[in-house]
Parts: structure tokens; sequence; C-alpha cells
């Protein structure tokens, strides 16, 4: 008889916040990179030399290249792995709007079948630690980092939030067919230069597709949710218009 094998316990506590910590720290870093324009389109990125470029494990690196080609940013290299890829402008624009077509229904159906106002506290509180993040422009890149990981990880979860709220699993299942085109997921954002004045925005319009949906206003709760998810194209346009790092991965003819 085979000798049974040990379970490995789960990992909690202080571990298992550090390695969601890099995990995350991993994935955004990738992504800043990319957009960045730090990889040249069609190279291939391998785990090793990007672990040790980020200073973490290859398990952070693996997950981050793994969401980061669902998301559409990564191609599947022939023979594993995965290369960098480039997108064509009509196809963002397109996904971003069809993500704002999808959250407005979502932020619609929710207003439709909510219960109790208590349902609505998973949005408030992710709403109210957006709020509570500093508003100032960084000083330094250490702290745009830090930054950019925190409200990224709140954004993706407020707009998760409003979805579970719609009671649709045909909506989730369309929104998470759009992850794979780039710069259309909350996650994808592009912070411009004027933080305080998208964070003042963003937080108006959350704070706005709550309100409406605890008073079962549907258009409202449509329209608002609609032109929330629109940032992502705004976002987008000042990338390019600014010639970032990174606008070379998209084509525009």
């Amino acid at each position: 008889m085979k000798a049974r094998q040990k379970r490995r316990p789960a990992v909690s506590g202080p571990d298992a916040s550090m390695l969601k910590s890099q995990n995350a720290r991993a994935l955004l870093a990738l992504r800043e990179m990319l957009l960045r324009g730090d990889f040249r389109p069609g190279e291939r990125l391998s785990e090793l030399p990007l672990a040790a470029r980020l200073g973490v494990s290859r398990t952070p690196v693996r997950l981050a290249l793994e969401r980061l080609a669902i998301e559409g940013m990564l191609d599947p290299a022939a023979g594993g792995g995965f290369s960098v890829r480039t997108y064509a402008l009509l196809e963002i624009w397109d996904a971003i709007e069809l993500r704002s077509v999808l959250e407005g229904t979502a932020a619609r159906l929710a207003a439709e079948r909510l219960n109790h106002p208590r349902e609505l506290d998973v949005l408030r509180t992710y709403k109210d630690q957006i709020a509570a993040l500093p508003q100032q422009p960084p000083k330094t890149a250490e702290f745009q980092f830090e930054f950019l990981v925190r409200y990224s990880d709140l954004n993706d979860k407020f707009h998760a939030a409003l979805v579970d709220l719609a009671r649709s699993t045909m909506l989730q299942w369309t929104l998470s067919r759009l992850q794979s085109v780039p710069f259309s997921t909350p996650s994808a954002t592009i912070i411009p230069e004027g933080l305080s004045t998208y964070l003042d925005l963003a937080l108006e319009q959350h704070e706005a597709i709550v309100e409406a949906i605890e008073r079962h206003d549907v258009a409202r709760a449509e329209a608002v949710a609609r032109e929330h998810a629109r940032l992502g194209r705004k976002n987008l346009e000042i990338a390019l218009q600014k010639a970032m790092p990174g606008a070379s991965l998209v084509k525009i003819a």
C-alpha cells in the first residue's frame, strides 16, 4: 500500500499576504513595462530573467505572464512561454465601448435586482478604501508604484462586485471574454498626469453608481456606469497623443 502523501498546509497569515503582494507587484510591474515599451513587439519573455529583474521568485512572474496573456497583452509563443503582441486601435476602441455597455447593463440589473441596501456594503467598502488613498500627485517612483498596486486592486474589486450584484452569469462570462483585448479592462487603467482630477472623477462616478443602485434608478445607474467605463478610452487617447512609451504597440492604421 502506498504511503499517504501529506497534504501541504495552505499558506496563511503574513506569508499569504506577502505572496499576494508579490503577485500583485509582479503583475503591475510587467504590465507597466509592456506599456512603457520595454519590450519589442514579438519579443519572447522568459520567467528567469524577468524574476531576476523584478527581484521576485518565478511563481509571481509566471502568474503575471498568464494573467497578461488572458488580458491580451501577450501571445502564446511556439514551444511554450509568451511573446509581446501588438494591437489594432479599432479593436481596443470597440472593446472599451463594449465594456461600457456591459458594465452599464450590470449596473441596471443591479438596480433592478437589489433586495436590500446592505447588499451594497461591499461596493461602499471598496469605494471608501479608494477614496482614502493619497490623492496628491506621487512625488517618487516608489510612491507611485505603491499607489498603483493598491488602486488597481481596489478598482478591480469594485468593478467585480458591481457585476456580481447583477446576478447574471451570462453577463460575467461575456465580460470575461473582453479580457483578451488590452487597455480595455479596469485593471489596465493608465493613470494620466492629472492624477487628482482623474481620481476625483472616478470617485464621483463610483458614488453616483452606488446611489443610483440603492434608489433603484435603473436609467441613472446604467448611464453613469457606461460613462465610467469610458475613462479607459480617455486614458488611452492621452497616451497616444503624448506618444507615451508603449503606444508603439498600438497599430493606428
